[in-house]
């Protein structure tokens, strides 16, 4: 399939990309819950590596335990799929003098820093709920989770470690940078007679280049991002774990007396009393109350290895969750086509 053959359809990029973000999201997610609770100082101990953390969230909490809190990321990877790409294509077309330049690598990175930041707008939230879900060991839903902190704290609480999860999220710019790089090195070293692709017709819209970009290349470059993207920024998601895993600067009234005095909480949410249990909740003034009392607490009581808890499992997923996010990409394109 040649360039002048394929025409981008945005309907059809939407749904590929909202499936994709999907399966993607399904096949990290065990991970994911394993690498909270390495960040989580409640759960931090109680497990020696990651291949332990698995056996023992699924011993104890069974199977699903490893799923636990991913109906809120769920619900929210379509508008974000969509969000992240389009503000991506709007970055990187407001740097280009002329439709048919090609943009420099430089403007790749600014252009996916500036899409990450703007997805933290739906992140932000999704993935505060999601904390507070894998932090408990007891069944919750993300509606009650997100009702609770709705309720005490408004809007406003639902966006608690923002400026921690833009840091974290500015980390497109190297998961682009990185997928384009490896994209022309692989692509510069096949012969011009290789199979060209839809998702590298999408990527290098801007290039206007001939598209020379194979399964192999695709995939390769796909887990290339995925690695660099985290690489770079790990240290701010664990910092946005903390702030995320606890509530606000100052404790006022216990959660448990708060339902209790709640005319009808709901049967299930005496269980959200563990969510604020760490050492962090027992202070008058909470060491996680912003990004840099965190970094500055978190550094002094565990040193600097803290800042990359839970980076092995994260490392391990990101190579197949790319690679599930292009593969099922191409295969939704090409069936819609």
């Amino acid at each position: 399939m040649s360039e002048n053959q394929v025409e981008l359809n945005p309907a059809v990029d939407f749904i590929a990309g909202t499936m994709g973000g999907a399966a993607s999201l399904v096949v990290g997610f065990p991970f994911d819950t394993v690498k909270v609770r390495f960040q989580n100082p409640q759960f931090a101990q109680r497990y020696s590596s990651t291949m332990n953390a698995f056996t023992t969230i699924v011993r104890e909490e069974k199977f699903v335990g490893l799923f636990k809190g991913i109906t809120s990321p769920l619900a929210a990877v379509a508008l974000m799929n969509g969000l992240v790409f389009a503000s991506y294509r709007f970055l990187l077309k407001i740097q280009l003098d002329a439709n048919n330049d090609i943009p420099t690598m430089s403007q790749i990175a600014l252009a996916g820093a500036g899409c990450g930041a703007i997805s933290s707008i739906i992140t932000t939230p999704t993935e505060l709920i999601k904390i507070r879900q894998q932090s408990l060991t007891t069944p919750t839903s993300a509606k009650q989770v997100a009702w609770d902190i709705f309720r005490r704290f408004g809007v406003r609480g639902l966006y608690r470690g923002g400026t921690s999860t833009i840091l974290r999220d500015s980390g497109y710019g190297a998961y682009f940078w990185a997928y384009e790089a490896t994209c022309r090195y692989l692509n510069s070293r096949v012969p011009s007679t290789t199979r060209s692709s839809e998702t590298s017709l999408v990527v290098h819209e801007f290039d206007h280049q001939p598209n020379q970009s194979s399964w192999t290349t695709l995939l390769t470059a796909g887990a290339v991002a995925g690695i660099a993207g985290w690489i770079f920024t790990f240290p701010f998601d664990v910092v946005k774990t903390r702030i995320q895993g606890t509530e606000s600067s100052h404790i006022t009234q216990p959660l448990s007396t708060r339902l209790a005095n709640t005319v009808s909480p709901p049967a299930s949410y005496p269980g959200l009393s563990q969510m604020y249990s760490t050492k962090a909740m027992h202070s008058p003034v909470n060491p996680y109350r912003s990004t840099w009392s965190t970094i500055v607490n978190s550094y002094r009581s565990e040193g600097i290895r803290v800042f990359f808890r839970g980076l092995s499992p994260t490392l391990i997923r990101a190579i197949p969750v790319n690679m599930a996010t292009f593969a099922t990409f191409e295969a939704i394109v090409h069936a819609l086509s």
